[in-house]
């Protein structure tokens, strides 16, 4: 028998170590060639390990959350054979031990960090127990806003959902286990003024540590304003429909955001200042004939932004099928790195949890973010008349070290016009 040592690969680009995010195998277990061991992450994508050879695993190199230098030893595999690897003596490493692995995606960390905490004390697979043990009332529950939705019409205080997800993420099969419980089963819900004394620690790794990283540093960085304009949506609202009850069988159906992208699309040939980047330490400003159209998308483990590319010579049709592609992917960990690098600027949407009025973060170098609230029927007032229309805010923010406020009104006024005449979008 011998020793086969897979090396944290050489993933490209310049990146000189990547962080472990999850095993998916453990010491002792027998594994086959090509399949994946683990997954690594960089600053764009996260990257599946597979096993070159046939054999047990013997030690493992990292624990979840551990940034590791490329070529370093990642996993230690006893094969068939001589393998790769000859031990000096007493070198070979302890075996780690994995801890409970929180599952995330897209994300690395710039400096070596100390393996993090476990989450719980109970392993993320298990089953939650029958007793409902209620989160704080002042904790908010991890969950996505499909799955918010759907507890709100169901009448769920996701407080009461145990999460099976990264880091107690609630997600559909919570709700679904949590709803199919008799309420004997399931235990009667706590009041929410028992006291309570239990605390829980969160390591912050994969995708939310590089989610805190670009936060902050687009925070410390770009000197952000944000613009809200209110737009009479009803006729967009009704060629959208039409559009859908005629070409919906053939070519899909049509949300809201191929929409705007055109909207964004077409004004931005007239504001190539808006769809730049700025690279503040070179001093360099790049405006982009091509425009790659971020969309935000929140999966359970986190916000990712796969990009639309060349959002200015597609179709509605062709954008619309792209962004659900890129939106699925993102959702299921399954985005590639090309596929969430190369935006000029971003779209991003909450849906019907879009509220009234948001200040969005501008996706660093990126110099634009454009942010959709929700549409909401409202009275207002139309040549002298009270009349029902439906309403929808753009709330968007802008680099002010790039962009002047009054460029900032005149673009989302520009975008406001198309919406408002949809006609427009479509003569050139």
């Amino acid at each position: 028998m011998g020793t086969h040592v897979i090396k944290m690969p050489d993933i490209g680009e310049g990146i000189a170590q990547v962080e472990l995010v999850e095993w998916f195998v453990k010491v002792g277990d027998v594994i086959t060639e090509d399949q994946v061991v683990a997954d690594v992450m960089t600053d764009k994508a996260t990257v599946e390990i597979p096993s070159p050879v046939s054999g047990t695993v013997m030690a493992l190199g990292g624990q979840p959350g551990e940034v590791m230098a490329v070529g370093s030893e990642l996993i230690r595999i006893e094969v068939e054979g001589s393998g790769n690897h000859v031990d000096a003596p007493d070198s070979k490493p302890a075996a780690v031990a994995t801890a409970p692995a929180v599952s995330t995606a897209h994300t690395e960390a710039p400096a070596p960090v100390a393996p993090p905490a476990s989450v719980t004390s109970q392993p993320a697979a298990s089953k939650p127990s029958a007793e409902i043990v209620p989160r704080q009332a002042n904790e908010k529950p991890l969950a996505s806003p499909a799955v918010r939705k759907r507890a709100l019409d169901a009448g769920i205080e996701l407080r009461y959902v145990h999460g099976s997800g990264p880091a107690g993420r609630i997600q559909h099969e919570d709700l679904d286990n949590f709803m199919s419980k008799p309420q004997s089963a399931a235990g009667q819900a706590p009041s929410g003024y028992s006291r309570r004394t239990d605390s829980e620690q969160v390591p912050v790794i994969g995708l939310r540590r590089k989610i805190a990283q670009r936060m902050q540093d687009a925070k410390r960085r770009v000197a952000h304003f944000s613009y809200v304009e209110e737009i009479d949506v009803t006729a967009l609202e009704a060629l959208r429909q039409q559009l859908n009850r005629k070409y919906g069988e053939s070519r899909g159906k049509l949300t809201l955001l191929p929409l705007l992208v055109r909207a964004m699309v077409v004004a931005l040939r007239d504001f190539p200042q808006i769809n730049a980047t700025y690279d503040d330490e070179a001093q360099v400003i790049t405006r982009h004939g091509a425009v790659h159209v971020g969309i935000a998308t929140q999966g359970d483990n986190g916000l990712m932004v796969p990009v639309l590319r060349h959002a200015e010579a597609g179709s509605l049709w062709s954008n619309a099928s792209e962004i659900t592609r890129l939106a699925h992917a993102a959702r299921n960990n399954k985005a590639s790195r090309d596929e969430l690098s190369g935006s000029t600027i971003t779209l991003t949407s909450l849906g019907a949890l879009g509220g009234i009025v948001s200040t969005p973060v501008v996706n660093t170098p990126e110099v634009a973010i454009v942010g959709v609230n929700r549409m909401v029927e409202r009275p207002v007032v139309v040549d002298g008349q009270i009349v029902v229309r439906k309403m929808m805010n753009l709330s968007s923010s802008f680099d002010h070290r790039v962009v002047d406020g009054m460029d900032a009104a005149l673009f989302i006024q520009a975008v406001r016009g198309l919406l408002e005449q949809p006609a427009c979008l479509f003569v050139e």
